[in-house]
């Protein structure tokens, strides 16, 4: 078996020779040691700086950190070119902007600022530059007062908020919810916006669009906003004035679509020009008499309906003058009102009724 060796420690002898011989092969002029310059840094670095500028660097810390925070919620407000910014991208909710109160808007931002961002985004086709989410009017104002040659402020680029949506169906909802709180949507642009949003793929379905683009609506008018989709899909080609019917003009003109009366409201449309929307509603209103089993108005000529047998039961007053009977008859029950009844009294009611039944889901 072999007999390990065992090792000693070189002599003081042997230790100066290696360094003689390293000196040697190594010249000392201008030589400087690697450890050196780490000892050197970590001493200047060690060197605490006076309490000022100590101060001075934790808040600038501080403020680097409160940026990137801002700048990852999206509250961060950057200055874009107006030229830089579409409203094509996404299809609007709006489709009419009142020029006086955007010649209103314009000179209010002219002389006191804007107060609120725009919201923006870029999409897969914005290469360069950003597709407009909410402030539609703002953005248009901007660009009135450029036109209008204001040199009193830069109003070629507009204060903006760069979003990073994660689906485009999140982009019409925070476009509608804008739009709803600030300026309401016409009743027509409410059934408009819904439907275009299917036409556009960012929803497979009528029902689905309404439930997330008015998830904060009520049920009964997420179900008349679904009436206000039908108008649009059925006759948005003929309507010149779509967007001034009330509630309850879309209500009654969508319950005669219902009723299979569209093809016959387009031919009285195409065969007329109008210049106002009671001339547009007076075209449109025999056929949804038609469909209510109402007798047409005097003078819109026709046969008269023959007179259907009713039963009327119930009578009861109400404060105000007011009385309610209900009928019954060969089209089903109705609740006639008498006194004084105004329309917005009646729709009410109905939206009570509505509630108390429950809309079609």
């Amino acid at each position: 078996m072999a007999r390990r060796r065992q090792l000693e420690p070189p002599s003081p002898e042997a230790l100066k020779a290696l360094e003689e011989g390293y000196a040697r092969e190594v010249p000392r002029s201008g030589l400087r040691m690697p450890i050196a310059d780490v000892v050197g840094e970590a001493a200047a670095m060690s060197t605490p700086l006076p309490p000022e500028a100590r101060a001075e660097q934790a808040r600038d810390k501080a403020d680097a950190d409160r940026w990137r925070e801002a700048e990852k919620d999206g509250r961060l407000v950057t200055l874009i070119p107006i030229t830089e910014i579409r409203v094509a991208g996404i299809t609007r909710d709006r489709l009419e902007v009142d020029a006086d109160e955007l010649n209103e808007l314009a000179l209010s931002i002219g002389d006191s600022g804007l107060r609120l961002p725009i919201e923006v985004f870029r999409s897969a086709q914005d290469s360069e530059g950003y597709t407009l989410i909410s402030g539609y009017r703002r953005l248009e104002a901007f660009r009135q007062l450029v036109d209008l040659g204001r040199v009193d402020g830069d109003f070629t680029r507009i204060p903006a908020f760069i979003r990073e949506p994660e689906s485009e169906a999140e982009v019409y909802v925070a476009m509608i919810e804008e739009n709803e709180i600030r300026v309401g949507l016409s009743q027509y642009e409410r059934g408009r916006a819904a439907a275009m949003a299917v036409y556009d793929g960012v929803f497979p379905t009528l029902d689905e669009a309404v439930s997330t683009l008015f998830r904060n609506a009520s049920k009964a008018k997420r179900s008349k906003i679904r009436s206000f989709a039908m108008i649009h899909e059925e006759l948005a080609d003929m309507l010149e004035f779509a967007t001034q019917m009330n509630e309850r003009q879309c209500l009654r003109l969508a319950s005669a679509l219902r009723a299979g009366l569209g093809p016959k409201i387009r031919e009285a449309l195409e065969a007329v020009k109008v210049g106002s929307l009671d001339e547009e509603w007076a075209e449109m209103l025999p056929f949804i008499e038609e469909a209510e089993g109402a007798a047409p108005a005097p003078g819109r000529g026709g046969r008269p309906k023959a007179a259907k047998r009713l039963e009327t039961a119930r009578h009861t007053r109400l404060a105000g003058g007011i009385s309610i009977e209900r009928e019954s008859g060969p089209r089903g029950f109705a609740i006639r009102f008498h006194g004084p009844v105004t329309p917005d009294m009646v729709d009410d009611c109905m939206a009570r009724i509505e509630a108390l039944l429950g809309a079609p889901d």
